[in-house]
């Protein structure tokens, strides 16, 4: 299990500063969602902490896997919360970690707004490349 505790403030869409913490992250069972990536040399398997994301303060985790199923190591990872029908995204930049080959887990993702958010890859290092996850939150 991974632990992580990160306190941040944030501001947005108008509402008040308020504090948030990411509890202790636990990524149970099979991906909740698999993407590709644009190239479509990569295939994203998608953990959530908490199982369902809710509306605060979430975190992914993010397996890479080549053509074959082979976790792909060596990818530097950059994600940009978005919410496509606000045209906005979030005060938080989520910590990427390295946790096993392959696997990164991201954390704070802030989704502060119910609606549907995307998480707007950009994929470096080993090789260059994007993906977008979408999520709704309730």
């Amino acid at each position: 299990m991974l632990a992580a505790v990160v306190a941040f403030s944030a501001a947005a869409c108008g509402a008040d500063a308020t504090t948030m913490s990411t509890p202790s992250l636990i990524f149970n069972g099979p991906s909740a969602q698999t993407v590709s990536s644009s190239s479509g040399q990569l295939t994203i398997a998608i953990r959530w902490s908490p199982d369902v994301p809710l509306r605060g303060s979430d975190a992914a985790q993010l397996t890479f896997l080549d053509a074959v199923g082979n976790p792909v190591d060596g990818l530097d990872l950059s994600i940009v919360p978005w919410m496509p029908a606000h045209g906005h995204g979030t005060s938080a930049q989520p910590l990427i970690t390295t946790t096993a080959p392959g696997v990164q887990v991201a954390t704070p993702l802030y989704l502060f707004m119910s609606g549907e958010w995307q998480l707007r890859m950009t994929i470096t290092g080993a090789m260059d490349d994007t993906a977008i996850a979408t999520v709704e939150i309730p």
